[in-house]
């Protein structure tokens, strides 16, 4: 029996459409690099590669501590910028497929790997303040994925009492590792977002599923 749902947003729940990868383009160019810039491509690429992880960290990988914490800033405000502009949309299905799953008596915790003003931004624009039973980010956690810190977080918080009971479900690889670390019976890719059906099978997803709307039926 599974009594909680951690799901990921960007990708998973939200509808990305490019926003990450805008918002990259504007941070990195706070710290000087172009999109002209001979770096900017491989920077690029591992922004792609590590979806789903939390974004300081992407930029610790990338850019020295203090060109980094800039990034970071200017990443959170991009996004925001573009989240208040009304480029924020559910994915389609997952808002109904949140209630039906917390009509069925399974809790439901929202993660992402964004900073807490971004998370939030997003909550407001949908309209999604009660739509889930708790909202985390790294920093509420302590690591960000693939660590299984929000999932273990989100079972502490929310009372269950056995983390076979849990179902893990986002767009990245990552997403996957952090379920699987976690002890979660189920961690599930969704095709949704940034990850093929061959990258959740290589980092063993227990199930692949078409998106997070089917996530339901799955559970019943």
């Amino acid at each position: 029996m599974i009594s909680l749902a951690v799901l990921d947003m960007a990708g998973t729940t939200v509808a990305d459409d490019g926003l990450v990868e805008r918002a990259f383009t504007e941070a990195i160019g706070a710290v000087g690099v172009s999109c002209t810039d001979d770096r900017f491509p491989a920077m690029l690429d591992h922004v792609r590669r590590t979806m789903g992880q939390s974004k300081i960290v992407v930029f610790r990988a990338l850019l020295p501590e203090t060109e980094a914490q800039q990034a970071n800033r200017a990443f959170e405000a991009a996004y925001g910028r573009l989240v208040e502009a009304g480029h924020c949309s559910s994915v389609p299905g997952a808002e109904q497929a949140i209630k039906d799953l917390r009509a069925a008596g399974v809790k439901v915790a929202l993660t992402t790997g964004f900073a807490r003003p971004t998370q939030d931004a997003i909550i407001a624009a949908l309209g999604w303040h009660d739509l889930a039973d708790i909202a985390l980010t790294p920093a509420d956690a302590g690591r960000g994925r693939p660590f299984p810190d929000m999932v273990l977080t989100a079972v502490l918080r929310l009372g269950i009492d056995d983390v076979r009971e849990v179902a893990v479900v986002g767009d990245t690889p990552s997403d996957v590792v952090s379920g699987l670390r976690a002890g979660a019976s189920i961690a599930a890719g969704v095709l949704t977002g940034a990850s093929t059906r061959a990258e959740f099978e290589a980092v063993r997803a227990t199930h692949v599923l078409e998106s997070v709307r089917d996530l339901p039926a799955l559970l019943s």
